[in-house]
This record gives C-alpha cells, sequence and structure tokens, in this order.
C-alpha cells in the first residue's frame, strides 16, 4: 500500500527506500518490544494466548507489500532471539526459532501480497490478515510434523498452542485491518 501511495506522489526511489526500511525497522522493533511487554504483564500463557510478535509482522505485510514484508517477517524472531537471548531468555527458544521464521515469513508474505489491493479497498486487509494467518499457522504445523521426529515438539502440542492462541488471531484479524484501513485513509487522502 505504501509503495502505491508513493508511487502516485511521484516519490523518489531514495524516498521510497528510506521510508520503507524506517517502517521496516520500527515494525521489527515493535515485534521485539510488544512481546516483552506481554509476557511481563500476563507471563508466557499472555503470549501463546495473545501472540503479540504476529502484530507487527501483519500490519508490515499490508503497508509495505510482500517484499518488504518479508524481511519483517523473517527477522523478527531472529532480532527477537537474539536480543532476549543477550538479557537470559532468549524468546523465541532457539528449537523453535526456524518454525517461527517460516511461519511468519508466510504471515507477511500472504498480507503483502494483497497490499496492491488495500490500496485500492482498505476493506482487502480483512482477507488478507486471516488468509495469512491461516497459512502462517499451517506452515508451522505442517513443519512440525514433517520435522517432529528431530524438533522438541508434536504436532499435538502445537494444535494445543494453535487452539490456546485463537483469542489472539480473532483480535489481530479485527485489529489490523480497522488499523490498516484508518492508515489508508490518511495516506489516501494525503495522495488525493
Amino acid at each position: 500500500m505504501l509503495e502505491n501511495v508513493l508511487t502516485k506522489q511521484n516519490a523518489t526511489a531514495r524516498k521510497k527506500l528510506t521510508l520503507n526500511a524506517i517502517l521496516s525497522v520500527g515494525l521489527i522493533a515493535l515485534a521485539v518490544v510488544l512481546p516483552q511487554i506481554v509476557h511481563i504483564a500476563l507471563g508466557q500463557p499472555g503470549g501463546v494466548q495473545l501472540l503479540p510478535m504476529y502484530l507487527p509482522v501483519l500490519i508490515g505485510g499490508c503497508l509495505l507489500g510482500w517484499k518488504w514484508a518479508l524481511a519483517v517477517g523473517v527477522l523478527s524472531p531472529v532480532v527477537s532471539f537474539v536480543f532476549t537471548s543477550l538479557m537470559g531468555d532468549p524468546m523465541p527458544a532457539l528449537p523453535r526459532l526456524p518454525f517461527m521464521m517460516a511461519e511468519l515469513a508466510v504471515f507477511a508474505l500472504v498480507s503483502g501480497l494483497f497490499s496492491k489491493r488495500i490500496y485500492e479497498n482498505g476493506l482487502w486487509a480483512f482477507p488478507a490478515v486471516i488468509l495469512a494467518q491461516l497459512a502462517g499457522r499451517a506452515v508451522f504445523l505442517g513443519m512440525v510434523a514433517i520435522f517432529q521426529s528431530v524438533a522438541p515438539f508434536s504436532v499435538e502440542m502445537i494444535w494445543g498452542q494453535i487452539c490456546a492462541g485463537w483469542f489472539g488471531l480473532l483480535i489481530q484479524a479485527i485489529v489490523v485491518p480497522l488499523l490498516i484501513i484508518a492508515i489508508r485513509a490518511i495516506l489516501v487522502k494525503k495522495d488525493d
């Protein structure tokens, strides 16, 4: 969506690169900080239920398009792991890291593929987020099924966590599109 706005404004390639990079870094930072806040406030079960790292990635997909969002999706769990490892409590845990990288990459890719449609009509943010959530969770579960002989978790365990996170997914399926629609209204109004 942002790319479309910037193109319509005849923004230079440098301006596009700068704005996309700043927004991407901000979303990655939010993907690191938000889970920490949730874990401090609600403990580990709060993170499983609310899935706070997903929120910035879904926002990134809708705003940035798939290329930039893919970087946000892949880098968010990596940066979180590195940062929280320095604090002595890595999140996500190392065995979960590759699975989350793949899951969030799919979240970003799928929601990002809708970015141009969202620019045209903000209501496209709803299917973008919901399809991204379904695809991302399916990829995580599928990867666990494939690698469960070497992974420290089972399909049943991950399915239980997916079920525990339904409330967080529901909140995000409502909040992210509404936020994107509001941002779109501001950007497109400014664009006209």
